[in-house]
């Protein structure tokens, strides 16, 4: 009988797009870390920085503070015109790097029919070699630095600084 790290990794699914019709910039990541299937949020691991660079981007506009109210969080990214999203839809993975990521699935990007679509950052080097693909949706298409704890070669403001850059170009910032 097989042990179940003899068995392998499972079969893991991703999360639920957050887009509106207003969906402006789409983020994709690339596939939930562990404790953001176990909660059921993206980006819940408190060290990953997207949620704090997108509180740096509108400081003016608090986030809402408690991650638990997580329903609150998206209606507020979505007020922003973004979306969030990612690249696989379901994968094989121990752990949480995307250097685990086996046998994956991608997601149908092209059927969220996002009217408003005007560009697709991928959050980080494994969403990006989806690139291919997603520029067949007519729109620019930007490598953002990624928010994770495991990118540390970048500081947190210039994460930051390269997220601008993409959200002004599309008018989401002044």
């Amino acid at each position: 009988m097989n042990t179940p790290e003899e068995a392998g990794p499972a079969r893991l699914a991703g999360l639920d797009p957050i887009v509106s019709a207003n969906t402006t910039v789409l983020i994709l990541g690339s596939f939930p870390g562990e404790r953001s299937l176990l909660q059921q949020q993206y980006y819940a691991h408190p060290q990953n920085h997207f949620w704090k660079i997108l509180q740096a981007l509108w400081p003016d506009s608090p986030l809402p503070p408690n991650p638990a109210d997580y329903a609150a969080r998206c209606a507020w990214l979505l007020d922003r015109g973004l979306g969030v999203w990612d690249v696989y839809g379901a994968c094989e993975r121990q752990g949480s790097l995307d250097s685990a990521i086996r046998n994956a699935r991608a997601n149908d990007i092209a059927a969220l029919h996002l009217p408003r679509l005007a560009a697709i950052a991928h959050n980080g080097g494994e969403s990006f070699k989806h690139a291919r693909h997603t520029r067949t949706l007519g729109v620019p298409v930007y490598r953002l630095p990624s928010s994770s704890p495991a990118n540390a070669s970048w500081s947190f403001e210039r994460k930051r600084d390269a997220w601008r850059e993409v959200f002004a170009a599309h008018g989401l910032i002044a």
